[in-house]
């Protein structure tokens, strides 16, 4: 079984970005938290940050055939990205959308969600839990699904 794991715009800021927001880990520790869990599961997970809507709409496209499954966190493009939306809905893959921070209990436009009707689930508010348990989550639901 492979993952793909999107993280969008800023999340290559982590660590340093807004604290008190999303925490003190970094990327490239949250990317190896997502790879042990990913080994402890036994399957393959493949990485990818951008800034770049257009990248991220080409790795959810070119993850048709590739991937079982996707786990990303749209970052700002949640609210704002119909692209990134189609194409998840394009590829038809099981797709969970996670946040690091609560996205209900900020500011009234990061409550909307693009993303959220095209996606098999959504965890946020968790730090980089929300991550590990989208990837559990989304494990779980692919593994059931090829019995």
């Amino acid at each position: 079984m492979k993952i793909l794991v999107l993280h969008g715009p800023n999340l290559n800021l982590l660590g340093t970005r807004e604290p008190g927001i999303y925490g003190n880990i970094t990327l490239a520790d949250l990317n190896a938290d997502i790879s042990a869990l990913a080994k402890e599961l036994g399957i393959e997970v493949a990485i990818f940050q951008s800034n770049s809507e257009g990248e991220l709409v080409d790795k959810i496209q070119g993850a048709l055939t590739t991937v079982d499954g996707i786990l990303i966190n749209p970052a700002a493009y949640t609210h704002t990205s119909v692209a990134l939306r189609d194409a998840i809905a394009a590829v038809a893959l099981p797709t969970v959308e996670v946040h690091l921070s609560n996205i209900h209990s900020r500011e009234e436009f990061r409550s909307t969600s693009f993303i959220a009707p095209v996606a098999l689930g959504q965890i946020s508010g968790l730090g980089p839990d929300s991550y590990l348990l989208g990837l559990r989550a989304l494990f779980s639901h692919t593994k059931k699904n090829r019995q």
